[in-house]
């Protein structure tokens, strides 16, 4: 099961709340225990700032994954079977503007950066080029699955 905080503090037009959480069930079902996230949907100075603070990039991009800060268990080991996850920040003047420049349907650009944020919150990324394609391929499947096109076949 999946608890959703939806907050939107942008004026944009987003996704509803049932397409978010489909969404997220759809990347997070490899997770056994109960997951819980926040989707906080932004303008650009919010996204900015942010960036700013927390990568040291002056600009407003796509999306943000800020995973849980879980604490070990017992012996070190990491409590994988807590339910938070984490945050996503979502720049929705961002997403509309790159599906624009890209040519891509906006809600499958939408689909495409909460698959790709929920994968950062399950560990997942992209600086090494293994990593990528990895995650990428991960992207391409759920992607698939929703009957969207692959997000990269333009790159």
């Amino acid at each position: 099961m999946i608890e959703l905080d939806l907050q939107c503090a942008s004026n944009g037009a987003v996704p509803d709340e049932a397409e978010l959480r489909c969404w997220c069930e759809l990347t997070l079902r490899q997770r056994t225990a109960d997951s819980e996230l926040t989707i906080r949907l932004v303008d650009e100075a919010e996204g900015r700032q942010l960036n700013r603070d927390y990568r040291g990039k002056d600009y407003a991009t796509n999306v943000l994954s800020f995973p849980a800060d879980v604490p070990d268990g017992p012996g070190g080991v990491p409590m994988l079977d807590i339910p938070l996850l984490g945050d996503l920040v979502i720049c929705v003047p961002v997403v509309e503007r790159e599906a624009t420049e890209q040519g891509k349907a906006l809600q499958a650009h939408w689909a495409h950066l909460v698959v790709h944020g929920c994968l950062h919150l399950l560990g997942y990324d992209h600086l090494e080029d293994d990593e990528a394609e990895e995650m990428e391929s991960l992207e391409r499947q759920l992607l698939a699955e929703l009957g969207h096109p692959d997000p990269y076949a333009d790159e």
